[in-house]
């Protein structure tokens, strides 16, 4: 896991893509970052970040020593500020994962630094509290389904929780119904089994890409379809084709972050080769990606 100043300028992803839009002028078409105030608390790295109208939050992860549980808040007009820990009932995580729903956010599973975890809390920015949820369960509730660096996503009101770590990769996936609080199976990830990924959501589609399984990194891509429940591949995220379009890919990485602005996704910093700040957009029209300006801070993975 690694040590360090984590945060400070990462959560721009988040916060630009929800909340502000820059006014620099400087070569637009190739994306602008904009350094925002740092976090009044921690360093830390595998937090959870979610948006909520126009205020982003972080809360969990691990500052190289232990497993945190407090809460923070941004928003432009007013800069950082605490929001409710998690309660003394939920365990302190690092690797968890995050939806919203209703303007409400659904927290779960992780890694307590000594066991995966399933458990699931919503916070809602209304009443300031949390709220348990029901665990991660499927039909046999003997299995276990406890994991750490799944991914997450939303679509037309129901919470996805698809692959991480159970001690290895995982493909399955798990839909959530906040009417009923009750998780449902859903159809198996397309591509093969793996932790560490990102997903994103475009229009009505939901997108996993990146991760690595037994050490060894993943290029494909897959579009997930909610209505038909069916995983369609995508264009692989390496120079793998003999057309001209992937000739300078270079994507493949894991602990990387996935967040979407006006119509495309980008997937910035991780780790492959070397630890990276490098930025890519994606359009799902096309099926294109174009490397963007670098991120602006230093290079890192788990944010």
């Amino acid at each position: 896991m690694q040590k360090g100043k984590l945060f400070g300028w990462m959560l721009a992803a988040v916060v630009l893509s929800a909340c502000s839009k820059s006014d620099d002028t400087e070569d637009e078409n190739n994306g602008n970052w904009k350094e925002l105030p740092e976090m009044s608390a921690s360093p830390r790295s595998e937090a959870v970040a979610f948006v909520i109208g126009d205020t982003a939050y972080v809360g969990t992860g691990f500052d190289g020593e232990k497993q945190l549980r407090d809460f923070w808040k941004y928003n432009p007009a007013n800069g950082w500020s605490q929001v409710a820990s998690l309660p003394a009932a939920a365990a302190a995580r690092s690797s968890a994962t995050a939806f919203v729903i209703d303007n409400k956010a659904y927290i779960g599973t992780g890694f307590d630094g000594r066991v995966r975890l399933n458990d699931f809390w919503s916070y809602s920015p209304a009443t300031g509290g949390w709220e348990q949820k029901a665990p991660l369960v499927g039909p046999d509730p003997t299995i276990s389904l406890a994991r750490r660096d799944a991914v997450s996503f939303t679509i037309n009101g129901k919470g996805y929780v698809a692959t991480g770590s159970d001690g290895a990769g995982t493909k399955d996936v798990w839909m959530y119904d906040p009417a009923g609080d009750k998780w449902f199976t859903r159809q198996s990830f397309g591509g093969s089994k793996r932790t560490e990924a990102v997903a994103f959501v475009l229009g009505q589609n939901a997108y996993i890409v990146t991760g690595t399984n037994n050490s060894e990194l993943k290029n494909d891509m897959w579009v997930y379809d909610a209505a038909a429940d069916n995983w369609t591949q995508k264009n692989k995220i390496a120079n793998v084709l003999d057309d001209s379009f992937d000739d300078e890919y270079n994507i493949v990485c894991s602990q990387a972050v996935a967040f979407t602005a006006n119509n495309k996704a980008y997937v910035v910093t991780g780790t492959g080769n070397s630890i990276s700040k490098a930025t890519w957009e994606y359009d799902g029209v096309t099926d294109r990606w174009t490397k963007v300006r670098d991120f602006e801070g230093a290079a890192r993975y788990g944010p």
